[in-house]
């Protein structure tokens, strides 16, 4: 049997001339994270870092990649930074909610490049949950 992977480094382009290459680390969750910080970058208009540093979440309502793919329906993954009222209400709603802790790099860590066409200028940012850094030159 061949291993599924989550590997899915990304870029997104804007209309206006940004260009966003992007990625993280995180197994089944990797995806979910950086679907968030896309989100909170072009829908919420948060600068790079903090669109990385907005509290996640995750699903694990499906057969997870790494074996022996468990499966836990309707769980809910919460980092501690979101309130616990939000956990209750979601549990009233028929989900199984768990907290991570604050900043747990289970939730993903997304590093990530702005480039602005008409301004030439880069912006770079690290997730604080995981050991990285952003350069540029």
């Amino acid at each position: 049997k061949r291993p599924r992977l989550t590997p899915n480094p990304a870029i997104a382009a804007k209309g206006d001339g940004l260009w966003l290459p992007f990625g993280s680390p995180g197994n089944d969750v990797q995806p979910q994270a950086m679907l968030q910080f896309l989100l909170n970058t072009f829908v919420f208009g948060h600068r790079l870092l903090e669109a990385i540093e907005q509290p996640r979440f995750a699903t694990f309502s499906f057969p997870r990649s790494s074996e022996p793919h468990p499966y836990s329906p309707n769980l809910l993954q919460l980092e501690g930074r979101i309130p616990k009222a939000t956990g209750s209400e979601l549990r009233t709603r028929g989900h199984d909610v768990a907290f991570w802790p604050d900043w747990d790099w289970h939730a993903g860590a997304v590093c990530a490049v702005l480039y602005d066409s008409k301004s030439q200028v880069l912006e770079g940012a690290a997730d604080p949950r995981r050991s990285g850094s952003s350069l540029g030159w």
